[in-house]
Parts: structure tokens; sequence; C-alpha cells
């Protein structure tokens, strides 16, 4: 079959040559970023005298056919045309006849795939911001329900201090506000248009850049031709601000799947985020948090292979370049996914209160109370650290907690121990007198909540 690049072969390459060389399979997910381009581009063709109106018109009125089509995914893609672009110009021709080969006049398939890649993401990171801001608002929804909620804090996995849980799902909520502010901080760089670069080197034609851009709603033109059609550094910085969100999901998912085992208790997930074992009737498997954890890896993965594709490419293009879509796609597909789960996992899961205050009742993570006890009443804080973990030593010895510990071994500790010590060491007292900024203390976390909200769109 005749290429609609092949005027200077005298071959065309085999069916498996043409298949591996293909794109057409995954960048298919452009089309309608790929029209959108093309109908601003032949705007621009009719306006600057390029090609007459007519045929502008003529153009324009088979795009449009297209693009209605493309959303009702009712478009045919082939292999033998290789890619997005040159599939859509040829169902152009073929709708309107020879005068659909005048779209492709003044530009590349270059600059013509960066603009698509461009609007691709300027698309899907919108989407991501809005999906981050509803898993924010289920945060916020379940910390307003569980402020005076207390379980243990932990530290190197070891019961630490008690803290409220609305506490420790606002850790969360900030997590995300940082990864909310980095996608909408890279719209910066990804509304920026390439469009009208051409090939490396610009266009002998009189097209008009800056109308292009403004008709894509594109806040300018990249400067420099050769940097329009060869920079993916904001795929790279999509990429790498996807890597932060999975981060912080994937330790979500980690604390998720230890609370809801039978060693903790702490929370059960609902029956729609969990399966069953084939073989053990009394499981419930908390998969989908499993999955967002390991998916966390191919994200990664995907960052890492555009860094590796780059990094020796000489200006401009080079094919090579093909391989920055699929990583691109499945991130964005995966992010999506993610955030999607998360929200009614969030919405869904059962919060055990009793297993929570019980786990702080029955551990030594209010040894600190006691330390920072003596030290107010003036001991030196390094002199009461060895006070309270003897004392600690002499519970675990007999099989007790602090609580459990009679006046007189206080006292004998001590001289500085009054009566106040058992509330002192109430983890509840604990957590709500934890009242500096940023603290657990409940009126703190309340105030956290508040503003909170205030960062939500």
């Amino acid at each position: 079959m005749k290429k609609l690049w092949g005027g200077r072969f005298q071959k065309t390459p085999e069916q498996w040559v043409d298949e591996f060389g293909a794109s057409i399979h995954f960048d298919q997910e452009l089309v309608e970023e790929d029209i959108t381009g093309s109908l601003a581009h032949v705007k621009m063709l009719g306006n600057c005298g390029i090609i007459s109106q007519e045929e502008a018109e003529q153009i324009t009125n088979g795009l449009t056919i297209l693009l209605d089509k493309a959303k009702k995914n009712e478009l045919e893609f082939s292999v033998n045309y290789e890619d997005i672009h040159l599939n859509i110009e040829k169902m152009l021709i073929d709708e309107i006849g020879p005068v659909g080969g005048k779209l492709h006049t003044g530009r590349s398939r270059n600059d013509q795939v960066a603009t698509d890649m461009h609007l691709y993401l300027r698309k899907h990171v919108a989407n991501v911001v809005e999906l981050i801001d509803g898993l924010q608002q289920s945060l916020l929804n379940k910390a307003e329900n569980h402020v005076e909620t207390i379980l243990p804090g932990y530290t190197h996995l070891q019961r630490a201090q008690p803290i409220s849980f609305a506490h420790h799902l606002m850790a969360y909520f900030w997590m995300l506000d940082r990864d909310k502010q980095r996608f909408q901080e890279s719209l910066k760089r990804i509304n920026i248009s390439p469009l009208g670069s051409a090939a490396l080197a610009g266009t002998t034609f009189p097209i008009d850049r800056e109308f292009t851009a403004k008709e894509l709603q594109f806040d300018g033109i990249y400067e420099n031709s050769l940097d329009g059609v060869s920079d993916r550094d904001f795929i790279i910085e999509f990429l790498s601000n996807s890597s932060l969100l999975m981060m912080h999901l994937s330790r979500f998912c980690e604390e998720i799947i230890l609370w809801c085992s039978q060693e903790f208790q702490f929370i059960e997930l609902d029956d729609t985020y969990a399966t069953g074992s084939s073989i053990m009737p009394q499981k419930k498997n908390p998969d989908m948090a499993e999955l967002i954890r390991g998916k966390t890896g191919r994200v990664y993965g995907n960052l890492m292979s555009l860094l590796t594709i780059l990094k020796g490419l000489p200006l401009a293009y080079n094919k090579d370049l093909q391989e920055d879509k699929e990583g691109m796609f499945d991130t964005v597909k995966t992010i999506e996914g993610s955030l999607q789960i998360f929200i009614g996992m969030v919405d869904t899961l059962n919060v055990n209160e009793e297993k929570m205050e019980k786990a702080t009742k029955e551990d030594f993570s209010n040894a600190t109370e006691l330390a920072d006890y003596l030290s107010m009443k003036g001991m030196p804080f390094r002199e009461a650290h060895e006070v309270v973990g003897t004392l600690v030593y002499q519970c675990i010895q007999q099989g007790i907690y602090l609580k459990d510990l009679s006046f007189d071994q206080y006292k004998e500790a001590s001289s500085l121990f009054e009566e106040d010590i058992y509330e002192i060491i109430n983890p509840y007292e604990a957590v709500k007198k934890r009242m500096s900024a940023g603290g657990t203390g409940f009126e703190m976390v309340r105030k956290a909540i508040e503003k909170a909200k205030t960062t939500l769109l």
C-alpha cells in the first residue's frame, strides 16, 4: 500500500515491519485532540490566506464529521497508516476528496503530535486535580466524624503516642494538597503551544502561531521551534508528580491493609473494595488497597522509562519519542482509577472505635506523658526519661501497664509524682492536651479541619 510519505521510496515495508513501527494501536487515544488541533490549524490557514476560505470550510466540515464519529467510537484505524495523524488525514481525504491533503500545509507530524499531547495532558491533569479534591473531601468528612476517636500513633511500626484518628487522616489530606498544587503548577508548562514549529525549523508559509494558540486556549507558544517539537519535560513532570501521588496513596494503602488485619482490627473495608479466597472461606482480602500499592511500581517505571529514552537524544525529533505515549496513557489511567477507588474506599470504610481505644490502653504509648509530667515539675527531661524507662521495664517484668502501677510504686520512683498521675496517663487526656500548632489535640484538629475546608476548590 502506497504511503502518504512514500514519494521518495521505491519499496514498501513488509506488514510485520509496519506493525512494529506503527503507533496507531495506542496513539488513537489522541484522536479527539488530533482533530481539535487540526480544526484550529485549518482555521488559521484560511485566515492567513494560505488556503482559500472555501477550502478551509470544506476541510473544517470534514474534520467536524470525523470528530463526531470519533466521539461515537465509529472510526476504524489501520496500521497501514502508522499513526493517528496519517489515519485521520486519510479518512479526511476519503471524506472530502483531495482538498483534504491541504490540511497538512505548514505543519509536521512532529509539532502535531506534540500539540496533541499538550492538549491531552491539560485535560487529564484538570481531571486528576478534581479527583484529588474529591479524595480530600472524603478524608475531611471521615475526619470530622472521628476527631475524638483515638488510636496508637506509631514510629518504627512500634506504638509511640496516642493520637486522634482524624489527625492521622488529615496528614494524608495535606500530602494530597501538595500533590494537587504540583499538578496545578505543572499546567503552566503543559499549556504552551508547539503548533507551527513544523518538523524542527518552522515553516516558510506565513502562519500565525499566536492565532492557533489562542484557538486552542493555550497561554502562549514555544519560542524555539527545535524546543517545541523535542520537549517532553512536561510529560516527565507529569510522571514525576504522578509518582509522588502514588507514593502517598501507597503509604495510605499500607496502613489500611495493616488496620484491617486480624491483628489490628481498627477498620473494616466495605465488601466492594475487598475480595475472598478461592480456598479459605473466612478470608476478606484488601485487594483494592493492595492493587493500588502495587500499581505504584508501574508509575515509577513509566517515569524512569521516559527519563531513559530522553537522556541521550539529540535535537530535534527522533523515532525514540514514539515511546513517550504509552507510559503517559498508562499513568493517566492508573492514577485516575486509583483516586476513584480510594474515594469510595474512604467513604465506606467502617471505623472500629472500641478496638482503637483499647489498643491505646494496652501499651506504653502514654510513657511520654510521664516524662513530660516530671519535666514540668522541674526534673531535667533526660533524668525524667530514665525514671519512666525504668518504670516501663518494671511493668514489662510484671506483665502490667503504667496505669496498673500503684501510687506507692510511683512515689518510690520519684517524689514528684502526685495523685493526678492517673489522669495524666489517660490516653484520651493525653491526646486532648497536645495543643501545639499542628498537634493532635482535639481543638487543634478541629481548627485544622476548618482550615482545610478553605483549601478545597
